[in-house]
This record gives C-alpha cells, structure tokens and sequence, in this order.
C-alpha cells in the first residue's frame, strides 16, 4: 500500500473478507447501507459501486492499481460516494447491477463490476475491470482516470442524459423478471431437446461444453446423468463420464489435495483459475458421487471422497459450517501454492517416488505452466499402472504415498487467503453433497459432517420466526435477510438430509422453509419466485433469476425443494406451485437448456416415474443397514425415501404420510415401494429388498 500508517476506513468493521480487504485503502469506501446512500444524496453525488469478492483476481489488481493509490483516491473521494459489496454477501445488489451492465453494454459481465449510480440508485455506466492508464484502450478498456474524469464532466454538465439513460436501465430492469404465460404441457420431449442443445456445443476432444475458458457445468452433468438413465441414452453418459474424467485427470483438479478450482483457462482442462469455491466443490461431489451410483465405478467415488475429505481438512469451521472461498493467489502470485519444479518433486520423493510420479503427473524440466508444472493425468490408473508394470494396488499405494509426502510439504508453504464468512445457500449446496455421499458410500463420517452443518445454520443463520439469514462470521453474529436461494438451497438440502438420516426435524425445518418461500418470496401475479422478499430494503428492482449460473437459479431449487417435499409430505400447495412454475419456464427450459440445468433436473423429477420408499425397522437390525445400502448405493434421482423404527414411537405420520399403516411385517425389516400411484406388495426381510432395489455398495 501507499501509506502503511493509513488509517482504516469504515470497510474494517465488516465480516466480509472480501470488504476488510479493503479497510487500509486511501478510498473513503462505505458498505452498502444507508449512511451511503444518504450522503449521496446529501452532497448530491454520483455513487461508484465497486462489486467483488475475496478470490476474484482482477479485483485484488483494480485494487492495487486503482484503490491503493492515492491521486486515484482523491478523485473519488472528492467527486463520489464510493461503496463496495461483497458480491457472495449481497447477490441481489450483484444481479441487479450486472443486469445494467450488460444492458448498458451489450457484453458479457464480470468480476470487479464498476457501476456509476445516480443517488436514487439508477446505474448510468458500467464496466468491470479497468486499468490505471490507457494501455487497453484498444480493446475498448479506458484508464480509471480517464473514465472518472468523462463521468464528473457528464454529471456536471450533461444530467439530463444521465438521467435519460438512467430511465432506460430501470425500465429494462423491471421488466426483467417477467415470463410468458406457462405452457401446460410438460413432457420428456423438452429433456430430448436439452441434451440434442448440449450435444451440440459438446467439446468431444476434450469434454466439457464450448471453448476456453471452460467451467465445469456441474448441472448439466448431473442432467445428463439422468437422461442416460431416462432414455438408456449411451450419448449422454459417455458426455458426462468424459467430461468428469477430463476434468478430475486435468489440472482443474488439485491432484495433491483434492478439490476442483474454479475454471479452465484452456480447453484441456490443464491450467486453471486456482481460485476453490464451496459451491463448485459441492455441485461436483454429487455429480461424482452420483456418477459412482449410475455406472459403479470406483473412480467416480475416490475423486467424490477426496473432494469432501478436502473440505473437511481445509474449509470446514470449528463449529462444523463451511466456508467460502480459497484465494487462487498466495504471495502475490496466482497459483503459487499449487505448481511444483521437477527438481523440487524428485528431492521431496526420492528417485524410485520422484520417478513414478513424474512420469503419472507429467512433471518435466520445462514446466507447463510459466516455468513451473501443473501437476495433472494424461490417462486413467489402469493404463498408468500397465505403463509402469504395476499392479493395480501397487499403483494406488505408489500414488497415495506421493500426495501424501507433497501435500506435507505444500502445507509448508504461504497458503492462500480463505474467506471464512458462512453463506446459507452455499452451506446448503455443501450439506446436500456430504449426506449424498455418506449415505451412497456408507460412509458414517459424511453423514456426520452434514448434520453438524446443518445443525450450525438451522441454530445460528435462523431467527426465532423461522426467517433465514445470508451470512456470518466466525464468531460474529449473523446478518442480511435471507434471499431466495438461501431458502431453497437450504430446503432441499435438508430433504437429503432427512431422507439419509430418519431425522424428521431436518424435513419439519425443510417444510418451514418451504412456506416461507411460498409467503414471502412467490409471484402472487406471475410466475416462479422472486430473489428478496416482500419485506426486503427497497430497492431500484425486485428481479428474478431466471437461469443457472455458477449455481443453480434460486427458482430452479425451490421448485425441486418443494417437488420432493409434495412427495414426502402429501403437500398439495407445494406440488401446485412447482408444477406452475415448472410450466412458466417451458420456453426457457427449451430455448435456453445450458442455463436451465437445474429446472430441467426438476422437470425430469417431476416427470418420474416417481418412486415412493417407506421402509419400517429397527435401526440396530444390520438388515436395516443393507437395504438403505441399497438404496442409496443405485442411481435412482426421481424417488423419495422415508424410514421409521417402531420402537422409537409412533411415526410422525402428520408430516409424513408415506409412513401412515406401514406396519413391521413379522420382526423383519419390510419396504414399501409405491411407484406412479400403485403400490406393490411389502418387501419382508432385507433379502428381498435387496433383490428388487440393488445397488453398487461401495
């Protein structure tokens, strides 16, 4: 920084990391809040909105190129009111103002986003990342300076064609949420022309969809995974297996320590934005582990465990919450942390170690990577373990020993900064895939690491009316309104969670959930959900999301949340309402399928056929224990599941009614199994369950 005595601005007594990132800048900067937006409109001044978030690269340069200087900072202090957001805290400041950027620019968005706002919160312009000076003027970037300089000059001498411009992006941001009316026919046609859409923009070379840069795509990954299912569609799993193995053998993958980062720069996969975000974690666990319960393969199911042991080593809380983000840089160096020399590998594992693990990661002298080496696997264990003249275990024990002596050493060195702020929705996400995983792999441990967290958010990110906060601190309090996907996130995380454990408390919290969606978040005039609440801080606009992004759209996850809890919990206002939904979205469903993952997920749920599981035994019986396996050891996306011990006391058949006159057939362990309205005969003993229903163990 320019001045280290610099005194702290009003930034330091926030919890975002991202926010106190920026307390010592020479900037004036507010949070966003009233005092700012009253001084605005007290000194009768534009606002710049400055939006990012802690592992976000270019912020961390615009800042050290923008906000540490001081001229820079004069400027701004003297012509602005200057306010950041931390674009995790606060997504619906982040739609709103990126919806303006792209109308205002007819371009993509991104991250930092500049907005320039009148007092009354109307954008004018926008941008993302700009540089000091003029060297990108060329590809249409101005130097902050110069940009700053043309806004005062607009503001004080042509508001009237700010103002003109200001009208335009409000009417365009209040029509934005607005659909066309629902089409009452849902069928499998528009899952068929989903995956001819993603068949289409399919890298068959590489995997994944389009071209650098590539992100992992989780939903259509699991989408794919269940119109392979569907259809007994070899395309569509092939798509999928390919673009999950050539991401977990690339260098998107942390080959040392589990975990995927954020996105490929390159269409191969090799080197990526080393940022690791909680929620592309968690999209991608259950992808794999769902991958494991399709085809059986053990591949799937060691990168799914390694991804969730990551996040329980590296991003789990003492109190058993997740946090958010690992930076992409560390000493001041994007991906630092993560890249080896191949001096260095072969000096840490020896020459029979180092050897092996050059020749698995392909480490050369050269590097692959700006010197250095991205470890990554050009092919898959069998075919490495046939090279070498390995055996199968020899070849596992061999590699296991190597991360095991790298990842030693790695965590010697300066880590990256984490973001430990707690966001509900992304807890929600990371819940999901930890009580997936636990109950597909039998594995106590995940089970656990669910529970804990959901029993952190439900205690400490909901108020005492049941209304769920965004965010906490470790040690702070939590804070901001709930918005829609923290709700739904939530909700349907907990459904998992009831279904894996018997718990009806994570189903009762799940359906509270529910019905605050319906009362405060619904469209009572239109359709879907709208992203804050009718008693959200009023602001410019009440928008709605209406596709996927880096996760799944708020609308898209309420309608699944509450198409399971309609199955579980007989709840006919829930079913009415995701079924009109479902409806109201047909046009985008079909016209936009690579946004739409998430609805077309909840489509195929809500097509079925769908199967209804009751299954009534004692929980010491190891009987109980095999039929759960197979339960949850198949891929079976589009069933419900409920379990009751009678000797535990009558079932809560007020909130289950799946459970209503499901006795215990002769001591033994019984399933009922009900599918498309018709039930079948109880299933007694857990040979016979186990015989109808499979499954892959693992």
């Amino acid at each position: 920084m320019s001045d280290a005595a610099q005194p702290p601005n009003r930034l330091a007594r926030e919890t975002s990391l991202y926010l106190k990132q920026h307390a010592l800048n020479p900037v004036d900067w507010y949070p966003w809040g009233p005092e700012a937006i009253a001084r605005a409109r007290e000194l009768n001044r534009p606002i710049f909105l400055s939006i990012g978030y802690s592992a976000c690269h270019w912020c961390h340069v615009m800042e050290h190129e923008s906000f540490e200087d001081e001229a820079t900072a004069k400027v701004l202090n003297d012509h602005f009111v200057c306010v950041k957001v931390d674009r995790e805290e606060r997504p619906d400041l982040d739609t709103i103002y990126m919806n303006a950027l792209q109308v205002l620019t007819r371009e993509g968005g991104g991250w930092p986003l500049s907005v320039f706002l009148s007092p009354d919160l109307t954008p004018f312009h926008a941008g993302t990342y700009y540089p000091p000076d003029d060297r990108y003027a060329a590809h249409g970037k101005p130097g902050f300076r110069r940009l700053l300089a043309g806004i005062i000059d607009a503001w004080e001498t042509r508001r009237d064609r700010i103002a003109e411009v200001g009208r335009g992006v409000a009417e365009f941001l209040h029509g934005a949420g607005k659909l066309p009316p629902g089409d009452d026919h849902l069928s499998t046609d528009v899952l068929a022309g989903a995956l001819a859409s993603l068949r289409r923009n399919y890298d068959a070379a590489n995997g994944g969809f389009g071209f650098a840069p590539k992100f992992p795509h989780a939903l259509e990954l699991r989408l794919l995974l269940r119109i392979a299912s569907r259809f007994d569609d070899g395309t569509a799993l092939q798509m999928a297996r390919h673009t999950l193995d050539k991401m977990a053998r690339g260098g998107m993958y942390d080959q040392v320590g589990g975990g995927f980062h954020r996105y490929s720069v390159d269409e191969k996969w090799l080197v990526p934005h080393f940022e690791k975000m909680l929620y592309d974690n968690a999209l991608l666990a259950t992808a794999t582990v769902e991958a494991y319960q399709l085809t059986g393969d053990p591949f799937y199911a060691r990168i799914a465990r390694e991804v969730l042991d990551y996040v329980l080593r590296e991003m789990t809380s003492e109190a058993g919450a997740f946090f958010s983000t690992q930076d992409a840089d560390s000493e001041g160096e994007e991906g630092k942390f993560y890249v080896w020399s191949e001096a260095e590998i072969r000096a840490i594992l020896g020459p029979d170690l180092g050897e092996f693990a050059c020749r698995v990661w392909g480490v050369t002298e050269g590097g692959n990577f700006e010197g250095h080496n991205i470890l990554f696997r050009a092919r898959p264990d069998d075919q490495d373990a046939q090279r070498l003249g390995l055996s199968a275990a020899d070849f596992r024990a061999k590699l296991d020993a190597a991360k095991g002596q790298l990842y030693e050493v790695r965590a010697k060195r300066v880590w990256p900064g984490r973001d430990e702020k707690i966001l509900t929705a992304w807890n929600g996400l990371m819940i999901a895939a930890f009580a997936k995983a636990g109950a597909a792999f039998g594995e106590p441990r995940y089970t656990a690491a669910a529970v804990r967290a959901a029993d952190y958010v439900l205690e400490h990110m909901r108020g005492p009316d049941g209304r769920l906060f965004r965010t906490a601190g470790v040690g702070r309090p939590a804070k901001l309104s709930g918005y829609l996907e923290d709700y739904a996130f939530l909700a349907d995380a907990l459904v998992t969670l009831y279904e894996t454990t018997a718990a009806p408390t994570y189903l009762r919290a799940a359906v509270g959930l529910a019905e605050v969606m319906l009362k405060h978040f619904a469209d009572p005039a239109g359709t879907g959900f709208f992203y804050t609440a009718d008693d959200h801080e009023e602001l410019i606009a009440r928008t709605k999301d209406l596709h996927d992004g880096s996760t799944p759209s708020g609308n898209a996850m309420a309608v699944t949340a509450l198409a399971r809890l309609a199955k579980l919990c007989d709840r006919q206002d829930f079913a009415a309402k995701a079924v009109e939904t479902l409806r109201g979205f047909r046009t985008m469903m079909e016209d936009h399928p690579s946004a739409s993952g998430q609805m077309l997920v909840a489509l195929d749920f809500y097509l079925g056929p769908a199967r209804e599981i009751a299954v009534i035994g004692k929980t010491d019986d190891p009987g109980v224990g095999n039929v759960l396996r197979a339960i949850w050891g198949a891929f079976r996306p589009n069933q419900v599941v409920a379990f009751h011990d009678p000797s535990s006391g009558d079932a809560p058949t007020d909130l289950i009614p799946l459970l209503k006159d499901r006795p215990m057939v002769g001591g033994e362990v019984t399933t009922y199994v009900c599918e498309n309205f018709v039930c079948k005969a109880p299933l007694v003993g857990a040979g016979a369950t186990v015989a109808e229903l499979g499954g892959q163990g693992a």
